[in-house]
């Protein structure tokens, strides 16, 4: 078993902590490394090392800090195939989903790299006799990520391009279901001629955590993961005086009208419930057809090409998706399918019935397409999120009807419609109570200049991720008046100063 160590100070550090986990290869559900959980005295080392350095990276001009960036792009280009492997052999996606994934996270470094414009501040001349005011953005100090498994590489590019672009320093905890797509992003920010201390991976479970969260030096955090975890980083945090950003789970809807081109809508459910395995908080976990008729003919296109998804390693090329993360994660929605016949939703395709047979592979974390039709707002497998490769159909008879399902679930992460009709894709678009919205996209992620987040209990703070958003979480503006002597000294005055 070899060990996966911290990154800091910009080499690796073995940790100490005597406590470690097995991660496993997901495709045949055996495990050849472990990662280190780390102690509250060695996230306090991460800390100080990313404190000690903050002085000097912050005081770089953001023409300077970017430079890195730059550099550290033109490396993940080159090397996007050693990074892509080692996001599937730790969390089961096929190669050429996890290159998609490397490439939405290179989007937001591109974004970072223009730091220098999205940093201009704000000036305004004689303001009142002889008085100028102007404003500019500040970093905040030490900020830190906390990221999920789904996807161990774009996600902590959300975070740690723009908040290093800004002049912080950056503490990551990814997860430790697949950490070492992290570490290589360190390893390639040293390369590319970033400081020691500015970047820093420590691993760890609840502990570094709560460390991370009551530390008084850490000024900033991001998560991404479910709304119970995001809930308790965004109420422990802000008590301990952070600022934060916790986005949570999802239950994404796709409404497909009577007009709307059921072969193109097909095809959009297939990849946006099943890529992935269904392991996406962007995922389409439930299609709402308005009218029977929308549904019978979905049923019949759907059914054959679930039958016929090609599941298997991310080493066969041919595979359309791949095994859950875990063996743990495998059992939930085996339980949830389970649930979903009790509660007497229609079993169309059954997922439970999918055996690897592939030599090797016998003992990974598969589970088959499954579709349930007939689907109540009162069923488990529509009230919560499943995080696997489950659709799950509800019928609507109206526009109306599929709007007001929506606006009832607890969730507001992502939404679509699919139709011809613009003035329905219109209404849609500005009624629904939803963060991110697909007009004939079934997944409506946003590109890196704008931003991330949902709502209601999708996300836990002010901010979105990445985009200008992104630039406004990791700084704070100060403003500045001044007015310059004119050689002749004034009296004190007593009153309330004004300017005009």
């Amino acid at each position: 078993m070899s060990p996966i160590p911290h990154y800091v100070d910009g080499k690796t550090v073995a940790s100490v902590s005597g406590r470690s986990q097995p991660v496993f290869n997901p495709a045949t559900g055996e495990s050849d490394k472990t990662v280190p959980l780390a102690s509250a005295d060695e996230v306090n080392t991460v800390v100080a090392s990313a404190k000690a350095a903050f002085a000097d990276w912050s005081g770089l001009s953001p023409l300077r800090r970017v430079r890195v960036l730059d550099k550290f792009k033109t490396i993940l280009w080159d090397r996007m195939e050693e990074l892509a492997t080692a996001i599937s052999a730790e969390h089961g996606k096929t190669l050429d989903d996890a290159k998609g994934e490397v490439t939405r996270g290179i989007e937001v470094v591109e974004f970072a790299v223009g730091m220098p414009s999205h940093l201009i501040g704000d000036f305004s001349g004689q303001v009142g006799g002889g008085i100028d005011t102007h404003a500019l953005r500040h970093p905040l100090g030490v900020v830190a990520g906390i990221t999920p498994f789904n996807f161990p590489a774009m996600v902590p590019m959300w975070m740690f391009p723009v908040a290093l672009a800004c002049g912080n320093t950056f503490v990551l905890k990814p997860s430790e279901r697949d950490p070492s797509a992290a570490m290589l992003l360190a390893e390639w920010l040293t390369e590319a001629g970033l400081p020691d201390g500015v970047f820093n991976v420590v691993h760890g479970d609840k502990e570094a955590v709560d460390t991370l969260l009551h530390h008084p030096d850490v000024k900033a955090i991001s998560f991404v993961g479910s709304t119970p975890i995001a809930q308790y980083i965004h109420a422990t945090g802000t008590a301990n005086g952070k600022r934060v950003q916790a986005l949570g789970g999802a239950k994404n809807h796709m409404i497909i009208m009577p007009d709307a081109d059921l072969d193109m809508a097909t095809n959009a459910l297939m990849g946006a419930a099943f890529g992935s395995a269904g392991e996406r908080c962007m995922a389409i976990s439930v299609a709402v057809p308005v009218t029977d008729a929308v549904a019978d003919a979905l049923v019949e296109k759907l059914t054959p090409k679930i039958e016929a998804l090609k599941i298997g390693p991310y080493s066969d090329g041919e595979a359309e998706m791949g095994p859950l993360v875990t063996r743990e994660a495998k059992e939930r929605v085996l339980g949830y399918i389970d649930k979903g016949v009790e509660e007497g939703a229609r079993l169309v395709v059954d997922g439970r019935d999918f055996r690897q047979d592939k030599q090797g592979y016998e003992n990974g974390y598969y589970v088959g397409g499954t579709l349930f039709d007939h689907v109540t707002p009162d069923m488990s497998i529509y009230k919560d999120e499943i995080f696997g490769p489950v659709l799950s159909m509800v019928r609507r008879d109206s526009y109306q009807d599929a709007v007001d399902l929506i606006h009832g679930h607890n969730y507001a992460n992502g939404t679509a419609i699919f139709t011809r009709d613009g003035d329905t894709a219109r209404a849609f678009s500005h009624d629904i109570e939803v963060g991110m919205v697909g007009i004939n996209v079934p997944i409506p992620v946003p590109m890196a200049f704008h931003s991330f987040g949902g709502w209601k209990a999708s996300i836990f703070g002010d901010h979105a991720m990445h985009g200008m958003e992104g630039v406004r979480f990791y700084t704070r503006i100060k403003t500045t008046t001044t007015r310059w002597p004119s050689g002749l000294r004034d009296d004190a005055q007593f009153t309330m100063p004004t300017l005009g």
